[in-house]
């Protein structure tokens, strides 16, 4: 059973969009696996859009970053989204670089290592402007480097453009 599907584009790319789809072609009741954090007013309404945008037959889960914990063997499970599971990591290990890669290296493998269809949703940020302070460009590494650990790793790789999914893999 188990498949890992990895989705990554820019921002308001369709990503969300195209792996609630997946999830819902595999499973009448798939678990939507929230790692936000509500950090202003502003997120807590993308969330709740992300809530709405969901039907009742979702099971949600709201795990901001020990996800290697969790035991969801037999599942279809819709991770959304690394980006901001890899803030909290990031955030929490005070913006250190090598500290944090190795927390979201060993999490992942924990976690990714069950029997379980899995699609992943995270943010390309490496193709947009480069970033002007240490921490940013710092962030944007992991996150690079996350992607490639995770893509790596999967069955399937999918990159959204203007809400259009582009198979890489």
């Amino acid at each position: 059973m188990k498949r890992v599907i990895f989705i990554t584009g820019g921002q308001r790319s369709g990503k969300s969009k195209f792996a609630q789809g997946l999830a819902e072609s595999f499973s009448a009741n798939p678990v939507y696996l929230a790692t936000a954090r509500v950090w202003d007013s502003d997120f807590k309404k993308r969330i709740e859009r992300h809530k709405r945008d969901r039907g009742e037959h979702w099971d949600t889960l709201e795990v901001d970053k020990e996800i290697g914990s969790l035991n969801l063997k037999g599942k279809t499970i819709l991770l959304d989204c690394i980006t901001l599971w890899l803030t909290n990591i990031y955030h929490d290990n005070q913006y250190n670089l090598e500290r944090s890669l190795s927390k979201a290296k060993e999490e992942w493998d924990k976690f990714s290592n069950q029997d379980f269809n899995l699609i992943v949703v995270s943010n390309e940020i490496g193709m947009s402007l480069h970033a002007p302070d240490e921490s940013s460009r710092h962030f944007a590494d992991l996150q690079g480097w996350i992607n490639q650990h995770i893509a790596g790793k999967a069955d399937q790789v999918y990159l959204m453009i203007s809400g259009i999914p582009l198979e890489l893999k």
